[in-house]
């Protein structure tokens, strides 16, 4: 069994710590070891919030999300990744801020993926708790093995940007696919069988389920609520 528990970034820096190792050791793997969603500001950003996948035998970090605020304080990573690249992102940002943000960060070890869950249950839960957080559209840089379950999650790709929405990056032989949801608040052009499941998440962020995945059944334990987040 395994958990997905959300805080804000400022309010648990050891597990910010956790994160922020099991990252590390994934990007190793595939020889990256220069991305700007691994950079560490984020640690101290007042509007950042976290996902961490956790075993709950023994508290191991298996995999984690981001959403990350637009604001004055902190560059998204994405504006890091591809300004140099593609002027707009400023643009499309400025527009829609402040309800803007960025789902970075994304990572999962090669123990969870064993498991049957891979990045398509990160993601889902990572727009459940961006419209928590009252945001109205996402963006997000997608590795390929990504992009597929990003758009039954609801984002579009971003075809104003770079070629068609893709770029060399983080290395001049892998592509990233700059992609966004721009109706956060309705999820309307998500599979509805998704769109079910996330709206499930936001009204329920605390529950138990049995998610079907290639590899079968598995139990996760949601934990997405944010106390803080209450009294917003």
């Amino acid at each position: 069994m395994v958990r997905f528990r959300a805080f804000k970034a400022t309010d648990d820096e050891a597990s910010c710590l956790k994160f922020i190792e099991g990252h590390r050791k994934v990007l190793e793997i595939f020889g990256i070891t220069m991305i700007t969603s691994a950079k560490h500001e984020w640690v101290n950003h007042n509007n950042t919030y976290v996902i961490l996948v956790e075993s709950l035998e023994d508290g191991r970090a298996l995999g984690g999300a981001r959403i990350q605020i637009a604001d004055e304080d902190l560059a998204l990573p994405i504006e890091t990744a591809i300004g140099k690249l593609d002027v707009n992102i400023y643009r499309q940002l400025e527009y829609r801020k402040p309800l803007t943000g960025e789902l970075c960060g994304l990572w999962n070890s090669k123990e969870i993926a064993g498991f049957g869950v891979g990045s398509i249950f990160l993601i889902r839960a990572a727009v459940a708790l961006a419209h928590s957080l009252n945001l109205t559209s996402l963006f997000a840089l997608c590795a390929p093995a990504t992009v597929r379950g990003g758009k039954k999650t609801g984002f579009d790709i971003n075809i104003e940007l770079g070629n068609n929405g893709q770029f060399y990056y983080p290395k001049l032989d892998l592509i990233a696919t700059a992609v966004i949801i721009d109706n956060l608040r309705t999820l309307e052009k998500a599979d509805p069988d998704v769109k079910e499941l996330v709206f499930d998440l936001i009204n329920n962020p605390v529950q138990v389920r049995h998610e079907k995945s290639p590899k079968g059944d598995i139990v996760i334990t949601y934990e997405l609520q944010i106390p803080k987040m209450v009294s917003q």
